[in-house]
């Protein structure tokens, strides 16, 4: 079946032309990383099938990055027909990929994409004057108009013609190619592209295309870097004279008068706080306690009330029962409760998204993350990392440098996930009903100040990143897209409901079971005196927890259960506490019964306190566990499990330590919490030293000695 490769820069409309030609639904995003792998779909171009392939964005054939590896090793393997996407608006830019695709000696159709309903007609015929001049086969529409669209169809039909680049003979390369015939070169016709991409130091390309192993240093023989400045002065100046005699001149796209006032450098952090702030407080304290709170009735008096009612007339055993009632009814129900608040973080994180102020967010905390050490694609990252830990570590592969990769894929879990918001809800709205939406937000904040002060410390031992490139483009500012909006939505509601269905239903099953029964195996609730197997394993581990205030079974078991789902542990914390699944709310059950001394699980205020930061910094769930070791490998996961749990607890500890100095006025207390403090910030720093990275010389690379060598 005949292929067409979908290939452009990023924010140029490929996957809006994808989607327009398939017919699917894939997501549209402002940033790197949206599409990480290919997506292939079929469609119809007459009466025949064919493939349409959408290929991560890049900016030039030789990679910088995951997404751009991606895309070019598609490119290369494949000898299929390329549709180039570019924006109008952008043309000049994106005419650099343009020549590099023409020189691979490929068939080539360019789609100007003119991205808005009404374009100037002095644009649009300056456009065609332009590539008239290239004599590219080309075509410019918008791939929101299904018209344009079958016209694009029709063009599909023709056969691009291959294009000579004048410029290619004013380029010296004999001495290239005495070198590329010593390595045995295979399967390339065009032997000048060859050249250009040995020029420009293109080792994936090499060790895809030469028969033997890639020699390293040939490689660096041929890379000659005053050739590869005069190769892009030349393509660029290429690029110049067709725009020559051009009388239109375009504002720089997207880039907006708003940009005064949100990238202010005064302005800009005070802004994006109060945005994170409303949303916060919406979420948690307004809309959306009351819709969960109106779902979490409806669940637990309509539903499960009447369900409970209509089995016992069924079945008369008392512990299936129980475990129908209080296993799954009660379980899945505490969470489903939850789905408004999901629903509503979701909503207002897809319109930032979507209206293209999520890139200008990048941008503002860019030059603080090159600081500690992290790349700017790390931003992207860490802001993924809010609603999914898994899905943000899976994200950390577009890092090209390797130590980055890593240290961006074990910070991921400091950001509050969407799993850990019922923890806060119950917990917090217990003991900070008035002030819970200033805790949440503290939460989340300490979260990213843990993350950059540990990337910082990483920086100091073998995780020390390399110099990264990053472009950041701009999106225009847009009205966000209601079917976009509800596409990503809805993706994640569904996720949430398939981890609901069957994960989540699981592990309270589970944990019902062991809170139920003992070892040998007779159920608790029949049988006095006898201790679960819950509360057996929890009551050995609890100790170690109670300096941080929270020293009982039941506690500690929650954070056993929240190793495989951070949302069990709500869950599990009202399946201990004997929390009635009929008729009463739920949420106000829990909430009561934690703040009742002589419950399985009960917490004062700054124990409740130290819980929730423990939650927020410990072990991540499974499911990111075991995308850290296919990520960055068994070593640094297991590394990673181990940092996440000294963090928690060095922090908890302190959270709780100090809260109780507070609230006893303790003075020996508190000088003992100040020296315990600064004993384990003394021993951090002796550990970080120890295992620091000996220092390289910057031009040979090692330490044994050269004649330039700048560390003797």
């Amino acid at each position: 079946m005949e292929q067409f490769l979908l290939v452009g820069n990023p924010n140029t409309g490929k996957t809006t032309l994808f989607n327009a030609l398939t017919k699917a639904n894939e997501h549209v995003g402002n940033w790197h990383g949206v599409t990480v792998s290919e997506k292939i779909k079929e469609c119809k171009i007459g009466n025949e099938k064919v493939q349409i392939v959408d290929l991560p964005g890049l900016y030039s054939l030789t990679p910088l990055s995951f997404e751009e590896e991606v895309a070019a090793d598609f490119i290369y393997e494949h000898n299929d027909r390329i549709i180039n996407i570019c924006d109008i608006n952008n043309l000049k830019r994106n005419l650099y990929l343009t020549l590099q695709l023409l020189e691979s000696d490929k068939e080539v159709i360019l789609y100007v994409n003119t991205m808005k309903k009404k374009v100037s007609k002095d644009l649009i015929k300056n456009t065609e004057n332009i590539l008239k001049k290239l004599k590219i086969n080309y075509f410019i529409g918008n791939p929101n108009n299904k018209n344009d669209i079958k016209l694009f169809k029709n063009k599909l039909k023709e056969k691009f013609p291959k294009i000579k680049l004048d410029y290619i003979s004013k380029i010296n390369l004999e001495n290239n190619k005495k070198i590329i015939n010593k390595l045995n070169i295979k399967n390339i016709k065009n032997a000048e592209y060859a050249n250009f991409r040995a020029i420009e130091g293109d080792k994936m390309f090499f060790e895809r295309y030469f028969s033997d192993k890639l020699n390293v240093e040939e490689l660096q023989n041929i890379q000659d870097f005053n050739q590869l400045e005069n190769i892009v002065k030349i393509r660029q100046n290429y690029i110049d004279n067709l725009y020559k005699n051009n009388k239109n001149k375009n504002p720089i796209y997207g880039y907006s008068k708003l940009d005064k006032i949100l990238l202010n450098k005064y302005l800009c952090l005070p802004i994006f706080f109060g945005i994170l702030f409303l949303i916060f407080y919406i979420t948690f304290f307004s809309l959306g306690a009351f819709c969960s709170d109106l779902l979490r009735t409806f669940i637990q008096d309509v539903i499960g009330a009447n369900l409970i009612s209509w089995l016992k007339t069924f079945i008369s055993v008392n512990w299936v029962i129980d475990l129908i009632e209080v296993g799954i009814i009660g379980g899945v129900g505490s969470l489903l409760a939850f789905l408004p608040q999901i629903i509503l973080l979701f909503f207002f994180l897809s319109l930032i998204e979507d209206s293209g102020y999520l890139s200008r967010v990048a941008f503002m905390f860019e030059d603080l993350f090159a600081k500690v050490g992290l790349s700017g694609k790390s931003v992207y990252t860490l802001l993924m990392g809010f609603g999914c830990s898994t899905t943000a570590a899976l994200t950390a592969r577009n890092m090209e440098d390797k130590n980055a990769k890593i240290k961006t894929a074990m910070l991921t879990p400091y950001m509050s996930c969407s799993a850990k918001l019922p923890i806060y809800a119950v917990i917090g709205g217990a003991f900070f009903l008035k002030t819970n939406v200033f805790v949440i937000f503290g939460l989340y904040m300490l979260g990213v100040i843990v993350a950059l002060t540990l990337s910082l410390l990483f920086e100091k031992t073998k995780l020390k990143s390399k110099e990264q490139s990053f472009i950041l483009e701009f999106p225009a500012y847009r009205l966000p897209s209601f079917k976009r909006v509800l596409l990503i939505l809805w993706d994640n509601v569904k996720l949430f409901l398939v981890r609901v269905g069957t994960l989540l239903i699981s592990i309270n099953i589970i944990v019902w079971v062991l809170q139920g029964f003992t070892f040998k195996f007779e159920y608790v609730a029949s049988t006095p005196g006898a201790k679960s197997i819950l509360e057996v394993l929890g009551g050995i581990l609890a100790p170690i927890f109670t300096p941080l205030g929270f020293g009982n079974w039941g506690a500690v078991s929650a954070l056993l259960a929240g190793l495989i789902a951070k949302e069990v542990v709500v869950s599990s914390i009202a399946m201990f506490n004997g929390v009635d699944v009929n008729g009463a709310d739920m949420k106000a059950q829990t909430m009561k019964t934690i703040t009742t001394a002589g419950a399985v699980v009960c917490f004062t205020q700054a124990s409740a306190l130290s819980f929730m930061v423990f939650c927020l910094l410990y072990s991540p769930c499974l499911a990111t566990i075991s995308v850290f070791r296919k990520e960055i490998g068994k070593k640094w996961t297991w590394l990673s499990i181990l940092i996440q749990f000294c963090v928690a607890y060095i922090i908890s500890l302190i959270v709780y330590q100090l809260c109780m100095l507070f609230e006893n006025h303790n003075i020996i207390t508190g000088i003992v919490t100040v020296l315990a403090i600064c004993l384990i910030f003394a021993c951090a720093i002796i550990v970080v030293k120890k295992i620091r990275k000996k220092k390289l010389c910057s031009r040979c690379g090692d330490c044994k000695g050269c004649n330039n060598c700048n560390l003797k």
